[in-house]
Order: C-alpha cells, then structure tokens, then sequence
C-alpha cells in the first residue's frame, strides 16, 4: 500500500476540482492548473468532519500500478496548494560585482561576465528582488523549480571562493586551491 497514496487532500474553500479522466483541472484564486493522470487512479471527493476532501482511489488492485497512486495523489495535491497558496525559492547572488536587476518581466542578471544576461520570465511567473536574493514565486511548483534552476544555470556556484548563484540554504562543498611552493 502507497503511504501518500492514502493520504487525503484538503480543499480550501473557493478551490474547484474537476476530474475528466485522465485529466484533472484545479481552479482557484491563483490561477488553474490542469494535469493528465495515470488512467489506474481515480479521485473522489468527500466530507470529513465538515471539511471537502479528495481521496485518490486505485481502481485496478494490481501493485504494477501502484506507483502511479501515490504519485498522481502528489500531483493533485502539488495543484491544489499552489492554487490556493503558491509557491515560493530563493536565490542568492554571491560575488564581488554581481547583480541582479528586474525590468518588466525581465531579470536582468550581471554575473561577472562581459554583458549582462537578460532572462525572461514566463507568464504564472513573478521575481521579487532584496539585496542580491532573487525570490521567484508561481502557482505551478514544477515551472518555479524550473525556473529557479535555469536562472541558477547562468553562474553555478564555484567551489573554491562560492561565488555564483545559489539556492538560499545551499552548502558549497569548498576546495583547497593550491598552495604556493616554498623556496629551497
């Protein structure tokens, strides 16, 4: 049995499920979400103690299919926060010189190159900018990590000084660098 697979999901008010199989569509204040599910699992919606639920249900007992279970129930649960909540990372710009500046929908990233990098950010998808931390917010958890990790891709943190760009929270693993040889 899928431990995450039993799990309920809660529904917010004013969150809107509706299930098509194999495609569930999410609706809240957010924005909408949709995603196409694995045809062994289905949803059902219930009340438990006052509250809407939403219990993923495996509709072939075969345990091939049991995988899909517990990651279809992530899934829906993954759209239903991010409608009602969002999600949230941080990046952290670490160097002498480097930058990061937002024009329109634009980040405008100076990282110790010869010019600067722009890169833009797709719709559903916002930047707030603090003192060289970079937090990207969305309702659609895959496209923020997405997003995240292409920004994080033009400087990765390098492991002699750790100047480049990081995840907030992040551990370098540092190097030695080499050593001057003493006279004889």
């Amino acid at each position: 049995m899928s431990r995450i697979g039993k799990g309920p999901i809660n529904l917010p008010d004013g969150i809107e499920v509706s299930w098509q199989p194999p495609v569930m569509t999410v609706k809240g204040p957010k924005g909408e979400l949709s995603a196409k599910l694995h045809s062994a699992v289905s949803f059902v919606e219930e009340t438990e103690d006052g509250q809407r639920v939403l219990r993923a249900v495996l509709v072939d007992g075969h345990a091939s299919e049991q995988a899909q279970w517990g990651t279809a129930r992530a899934l829906v649960a993954n759209m239903v926060e991010g409608v009602s909540q969002g999600f949230s990372k941080t990046l952290e710009v670490v160097g002498v010189g480097y930058k990061v500046n937002i024009q329109k929908d634009k980040l405008i990233i100076s990282a110790g190159f010869s010019h600067e990098v722009p890169f833009e950010l797709p719709t559903g998808i916002s930047a707030s900018v603090e003192n060289n931390t970079v937090t990207i917010s969305g309702f659609d958890k895959q496209l923020v990590g997405q997003i995240t990790s292409r920004i994080r891709k033009i400087r990765k943190p390098e492991p002699y000084k750790g100047k480049g760009i990081k995840y907030v929270g992040e551990v370098i693993r540092r190097k030695a660098g080499k050593t001057a040889k003493t006279g004889e």
